[in-house]
């Protein structure tokens, strides 16, 4: 039997996550259970379940009805250029990942200053968001968010739904290379709706990219980028200093 004082909860999923990173827990192995935690740490059985529900919502560990809790397998890391003047789509695509997206929404937003002046909207435009899902390997892994002026292109409201990659879109349209001026990276956790549509657990920490994209040609800003990353699939490379996504 361990004896721990002070925070409990948090001593309990510090040796866990000390036996996850040290190896000596392996992936689909079966966690002890809350009656042999709460005997181990001489705490009671509320507080092993708390500390396993902690992990589990941190996306560690998953459950099985009536067998336990279990490691989940580790997650294969997605070296991403979180800057450069190529779209998401070629990335995944020239780095070998089985990428496929999902659009799922293409809607008026309702005034938001700091959008509307970055697209030099006024108030009454119209400024659209189109959101697609993004899957590698057919498990969801982050979610686009391009914002538009429907005066800079008047169809986006039919053509929006329609869209998986904004780059292509452009050139369609007679657009020819990309850049960016700024690049914003901050963290967050996940609504209840983004937790459904990227299937993560509330305290997995979102890593958020705010970009625009602007014609290479004229500086022109075509559309302003938010992106909802999930933290525990992606490997970040920073080191490149171009445009931004796509």
């Amino acid at each position: 039997m361990i004896s721990i004082t002070g925070d409990k909860e948090t001593q309990i999923i510090d040796h866990i996550m000390e036996k996850i990173i040290s190896k000596s827990i392996e992936p689909e192995e079966k966690l002890p259970s809350e009656n042999k935690l709460a005997q181990k740490y001489d705490v009671p059985r509320m507080t092993a379940r708390k500390a396993l529900t902690i992990l589990e919502e941190r996306g560690y560990i998953y459950s099985k009805q009536g067998k336990g809790r279990f490691l989940k397998q580790a997650s294969r890391p997605i070296q991403l250029n979180l800057t450069g003047n190529t779209s998401f789509t070629d990335k995944m695509k020239q780095a070998g990942y089985d990428l496929t997206t999902t659009t799922m929404y293409c809607e008026p937003i309702a005034y938001d200053k700091k959008v509307f002046d970055l697209l030099q909207a006024g108030v009454n435009d119209s400024i659209y968001k189109i959101g697609r899902l993004r899957y590698i390997d057919r498990e969801p892994i982050a979610i686009h968010q391009s914002f538009v002026s429907e005066a800079k292109f008047p169809t986006i409201s039919d053509e929006g739904p329609g869209i998986v990659s904004m780059f292509d879109y452009y050139r369609s349209l007679g657009y020819k290379a990309f850049t960016s001026n700024q690049t914003f990276l901050s963290i967050t956790f996940p609504t209840s709706d983004e937790q459904q549509q990227l299937v993560c657990g509330s305290m997995v920490p979102l890593i958020v990219v705010e970009s625009d994209c602007l014609d290479a040609e004229t500086n022109e800003r075509l559309e302003h980028t938010k992106i909802l990353y999930r933290s525990d699939k992606f490997k970040y490379d920073i080191t490149m200093k171009e445009a931004g996504e796509g």
